[in-house]
């Protein structure tokens, strides 16, 4: 009888090789017959570039779509690069920030790009699941090289799986209650599973009974704005303002979940930042950096609703994204809410950039108090 008291093991095997990236070692990942040695781009070495030097190696570079079509035109959601020469420094070139190089021909590397395997597309998925530059170099590999070097390996599928398994995970660790200031005393819920490295929390103002629809936010972390009170985003006045009128209004309860920067991390929140600073909005820095627009999941916060005992929620958001992943998970949405914070010298530009290119429902300007309406009702907007 095969050992499973120790839990899933292939999400164990995912978890494993999520540690091997992040400290930057290779994971072997297979598809079929197919075996690959991946190397995060994050941290790699000469001592490594050395070794997909070598003969047969077939060594190339796998980055997202977005970053391919940031420099010339590319359809697939990913691609394979192959670099010739391959270098350390060709392919620090290949994964920078700027706007314009390698792909486009504005560099000595001549790259050739290919559709990527599926092992290559669950090789880039690990580099987005362990929080790092979302780029990949590969090599082909064979059984002797994971006896010879002691590697790990994962299979391609339950990579690519992974966030999916990991969703339907949660439950209930730890719940007491914490005195808010301007709240009084609510009730902190800790779940593990979910998104994230770390655990989600439920923050329950008051006490909301589960057979009403109750009062809902799903605040995604931002340290920045919640903790210091940083003015390039609106984050800490939508997380403070929302928990004042869930108190106001009798009770609520605050979804914070593990999926900083919009589900990049806080070292690529930064490098988003750096990029910010030399004029590009918040999603078109995303984009330089390889992501896509927004990289969180919002079903498990249904999930965390339902074990709560609730599954008729009023939901504070702006995002229609928000609202739909909860009906989609079989939460009944009875009404919608905006979530308008002040506007300043420093978030302005993102303001328009979440609304214009993120969807989200702010109207021309942002005010400066939580308002309560139903602007994403099924009736529509008010005029």
């Amino acid at each position: 009888m095969p050992l499973n008291c120790c839990g899933d093991a292939h999400q164990i095997a995912v978890e494993r090789a999520l540690s091997e990236f992040r400290a930057a070692r290779p994971v072997a990942i297979r598809s079929g017959e197919l075996l690959i040695l991946a190397f995060p781009a994050e941290g790699l070495t000469e001592r490594q570039v050395a070794f997909l030097q070598g003969a047969g190696r077939n060594a190339r570079l796998i980055i997202p779509g977005e970053k391919a079509r940031s420099a010339q035109a590319w359809n697939d959601a990913a691609a394979a690069v192959h670099l010739h020469p391959l270098t350390l420094e060709a392919i620090e070139e290949t994964i920078g920030h700027r706007h314009e190089g390698t792909l486009n021909g504005a560099s000595p590397y001549r790259p050739v790009l290919a559709a990527p395997s599926r092992a290559e597309l669950a090789a880039l998925a690990l580099a987005n699941l362990s929080l790092l530059l979302p780029a990949v170099a590969v090599a082909d590999a064979n059984a002797g090289d994971l006896e010879r070097a002691s590697i790990l390996s994962a299979g391609a599928g339950d990579i690519l799986d992974f966030r999916d398994r990991e969703a339907r995970s949660l439950k209930i660790v730890a719940r007491t209650r914490v005195p808010l200031e301007g709240a009084g005393t609510c009730e902190f819920v800790i779940f593990r599973g979910g998104d994230g490295f770390r655990d989600q929390i439920a923050v329950i103002v008051g006490s909301p009974p589960p057979g009403r629809p109750v009062l809902v936010r799903i605040h995604s972390a931002c340290l920045t704005g919640d903790l210091f009170g940083s003015l390039k985003c609106d984050c800490g006045d939508q997380l403070r303002g929302t928990v004042r009128a869930m108190s106001e209004q009798g009770g609520g309860i605050v979804l914070y979940l593990d999926q900083e920067g919009r589900g990049n991390g806080i070292a690529n929140k930064m490098r988003a930042y750096c990029l910010q600073e030399e004029g590009f909005d918040t999603y078109d820095a995303d984009e330089l950096l390889g992501f896509g627009q927004d990289q969180r999941r919002f079903d498990f916060a249904a999930g965390m609703l339902k074990l709560l005992g609730f599954t008729s929620v009023r939901l504070m958001t702006n995002n229609p994204r928000k609202v739909a992943a909860l009906r989609e998970a079989g939460l009944d949405v009875v009404s919608t809410h905006r979530v308008l914070a002040r506007q300043t010298a420093h978030n302005a530009k993102y303001l328009a950039a979440k609304r214009d290119k993120g969807g989200h429902l702010l109207g021309d300007t942002a005010l400066d108090v939580i308002e309560l309406d139903d602007s994403l009702s099924p009736a529509g907007p008010r005029s």
